[in-house]
Formats: structure tokens, C-alpha cells, sequence
């Protein structure tokens, strides 16, 4: 989901929604290398803010709070340069990146920001494509775009980015915590010993029974990252009803049905100096 402001035509205001994964299952591998996977996605309330200003100029400029971001070391910027050369276009555009959610993560917001940059400047470059074009642009970009073209809760198939809208998992006590390590899709992936499909995804569907969701990435991502273990277990040993990474990590999540004990966790894993955030589906 993208919430978009426009002001006279010449810019636009975003939001940029993060995700969890609540099950992950890599089936097999395709033929071209990449992961056959089963995921079902979720947004969450942790955002990024963008701004797009069209200018005089004919570059792309892209600006972000964190340093590492800015020009062209981001995918906001490739996804842009591609679509101002396919489509002919000859205005330049400043996109400032107001950066909240953590860098290799497992929360999608690389990929959240180029779908969000995907939907501002066909907007404001009025390149009038269809959501099926867009998502096609997408998908060349990586497996998660795709998701956050449509945001809410979501089935992704094949390489994640095959998307199918559901109904929306209302969970409204979500605890995560992020270590200081970053692990990189490539990473996670090349760590996975098992590649089966399972049954529990589609139990899940049909039952919302929490006790079933999983994560593929997480067996190997424990065993050569063990502070990932020990946060989920300090999750659960701090109420959480359910613990899990999301998608290819470091975040790690708890659901918890008690607004008290969410707090309690909060406040612990904020004084051992971990990152974390209470949040919810959106």
C-alpha cells in the first residue's frame, strides 16, 4: 500500500510501509537459479517517508538521511534511471528518503521504497502505465516489489513475486527486535540445506492457528548466527505467544496477545541495546 500527496503537479509526498514474512517455505529451486518459494506477506505500520520534487534539470537525484544511500547506491535510483530511459522522459526528479526502517533486515524496505518510487513517478512523470505494467517493471527488480505494489496481506508464489491480496491477519501486538548484524537475501538463501514443500502453509491459511507459521531461512541463518537463537527465545521466555525472523532476517518478531507483557519486552530488549519497535498489520 502507497499513500501518495500530490501538490501541483509538481510534487509528492509518500509513505513506504515495511513487512513481515509469517511463513516463508522454499520449496525447490527453479530452473534459473532462483528459489521457488511460498510466502505470505504482511505490512506493517514502520514506514518510510519520500519526497519527489520534479526539477529544471534532466538528472535523477536521490538523497536519503542515511549516507550510504544517497545517489546512485540505491535501488530507488535504478528503478528511476530505468523508467526515465524506456518511457523518454525529460525531467529530472530529487527524491529525498527519509529512512526509518533498518538496512538488510528482513523487512523489505529496499524493495518497499523502489515500488514506492515505481507508483510516485508514474504519477508524476504521467507515464500512464496499468498496474500490470508496473508490476511487470517490478519484477525485474527483485522477488518483493511486486508485494508492496498492493500492500495489505498477501500470498507470494514462485520467486515471492507472484501476488495474490487476501484477506487481511489483523495482529495489533508485534514486537521487533533487530541485532546489529545485516544478512542479505543471497546470504540467507545460500544457507538453506532443505528445499520441501509444507503442509502447514496451507493449514494456516485455513486456520489462522498461529502455532504454524515458519520460516525456511531461519535453520540455517541460527546455526551460523546464534544471537538470532537467542533472541527468539528471550522473545518467548518474555511472552511472546509466537516467535520468528522475518524473511531472510536479522529482525526477529514476537505476537503476543497481552499489551502488558509487549511492553515488558519492549523495555528489555531496549536495555540490552537491541533496535526495537512495537508495531501491527496494516
Amino acid at each position: 500500500m502507497v499513500k501518495m500527496k500530490q501538490r501541483k503537479n509538481q510534487e509528492i509526498y509518500s509513505v513506504s510501509y515495511a513487512k513481515i514474512n509469517l511463513i516463508l517455505n522454499v520449496e525447490s529451486l527453479l530452473d534459473s537459479g532462483y528459489n521457488k518459494i511460498r510466502t505470505l506477506f504482511s505490512e506493517i505500520d514502520l514506514s518510510d517517508n519520500l519526497k519527489y520534487s520534479l526539477t529544471k534539470s534532466k538528472e535523477i537525484e536521490v538523497w536519503s538521511n542515511i549516507a550510504e544511500l544517497c545517489g546512485q547506491r540505491n535501488l530507488i535510483y535504478t528503478v528511476a534511471t530505468y523508467l526515465k530511459d524506456i518511457y523518454s522522459v525529460d525531467r529530472g526528479v530529487k527524491i529525498e528518503l527519509e529512512k526509518h526502517i533498518p538496512l538488510a533486515a528482513g523487512l523489505g524496505g529496499g524493495s518497499s521504497n523502489a515500488a514506492n518510487a515505481i507508483k510516485a513517478l508514474n504519477t508524476l512523470w504521467s507515464l500512464n502505465m496499468t498496474k500490470d505494467e508496473m508490476h511487470t517493471i517490478a519484477a525485474k527488480f527483485g522477488s518483493d516489489l511486486n508485494f508492496f505494489l498492493e500492500g495489505g496481506t498477501a500470498l507470494g508464489s514462485n520467486r515471492g513475486e507472484i501476488i495474490e491480496r487476501i484477506e487481511p491477519i489483523n495482529l495489533d501486538k508485534i514486537l521487533l527486535v533487530k541485532p546489529a548484524l545485516g544478512i542479505s537475501s543471497a546470504e540467507a538463501y545460500k544457507l538453506i540445506n532443505i528445499r520441501e514443500t509444507n503442509s502447514n502453509f496451507d493449514k494456516f491459511i485455513e486456520t489462522k492457528d498461529l502455532e504454524l507459521l515458519f520460516n525456511d531461512l531461519q535453520t540455517g541463518i541460527i546455526k551460523k548466527y546464534p544471537e538470532i537463537s537467542n533472541i527468539l527465545e528471550q522473545l518467548q521466555a518474555n511472552g511472546a505467544e509466537v516467535a520468528q525472523m522475518s524473511g531472510s532476517g536479522s529482525t526477529c518478531f514476537g505476537i503476543y496477545t497481552s499489551a502488558e507483557l509487549l511492553k515488558q519486552s519492549y523495555d528489555y530488549f531496549k536495555t540490552k541495546g537491541y533496535w526495537t519497535k512495537i508495531t501491527k498489520t496494516i
